[in-house]
């Protein structure tokens, strides 16, 4: 199976990515999405790394918005707003550079728990307003769903279903990612009720406990299954792992699956 999108992203905090990115291509991926975590986030030195990257690379590049830290459904109004500026600065810091931006959903804090209807309704507020602020610039905004993960907004299909609805933008997409719904052993159902909303893919494997983002083939999921049932998506898959190495394996599992 050789694949027309295929981008790289390293969940990985690495001393320079912006070095590897430029071995992307000889490894026969198309793209690199950029997550704004550790090293890899975006600043006013770095930027014109990304400029030169865009310029001489044929990559298709996406942003991944930071999670570590934050909290669209946080209750403290302060730190929220400190949050979403964060959001709204790498938006803009990587506008010229990307259509694309995954983001997490929030999550219930210990004073959430107490009111998580209010939580709720506060995270897709956040939402709401970085998809706002997004389509300024021409970048759709692709929830993820989240792995088995306690007290996280996302992780099932029909709440995701109702998540993406409720913020009721035009500029809202979905991440669909396979191992995380591998965790919560729901692949097929987010196939069924959410196949035609998917924006964006995440591809990594585990053994369906716990979010391990494993190379593809050293877990549990039906990886062909899983691609015979996305046949018709059109966006880019990208895999999400720790090093070149386990993207560069891979892709090698694709290429024979």
């Amino acid at each position: 199976m050789q694949l027309h999108r295929i981008s790289y992203s390293s969940r990985a905090v690495v001393e320079d990515p912006f070095k590897w990115a430029y071995t992307l291509e000889d490894h026969g991926y198309t793209g690199w999405e950029i997550v704004q975590e550790g090293s890899q986030c975006l600043n006013s030195k770095n930027i014109q790394n990304l400029k030169n990257i865009s310029e001489t690379t044929g990559l298709e590049l996406t942003l991944h918005l930071p999670f570590s830290d934050m909290n669209l459904a946080g209750l403290n109004d302060s730190i929220r707003a400190e949050v979403i500026r964060q959001m709204k600065h790498y938006l803009t810091l990587a506008s010229n550079y990307v259509n694309l931006a995954v983001i997490h959903p929030g999550y219930l804090s210990p004073y959430g728990v107490q009111v998580p209807q209010e939580a709720y309704f506060t995270n897709l507020a956040s939402l709401r307003e970085i998809c706002d602020f997004a389509a300024d610039f021409g970048i759709l905004i692709a929830v993820e769903n989240m792995p088995d993960m306690p007290k996280i907004f996302g992780k099932y299909p029909d709440e995701m279903l109702e998540m993406l609805e409720s913020i009721g933008s035009h500029n809202v997409g979905f991440t669909f990612d396979v191992g995380h719904a591998n965790t919560v052993g729901l692949i097929d159902d987010f196939l069924e009720f959410l196949n035609e909303k998917i924006s964006h893919v995440h591809i990594h494997d585990n053994l369906g406990k716990k979010d391990e983002h494993l190379p593809l083939g050293k877990g549990t999921i039906d990886w062909k299954r899983v691609m015979e049932k996305l046949s018709d998506y059109k966006g880019i898959f990208v895999t999400e792992m720790s090093s070149v190495e386990e993207g560069i394996e891979s892709l090698e599992f694709l290429k024979n699956l």
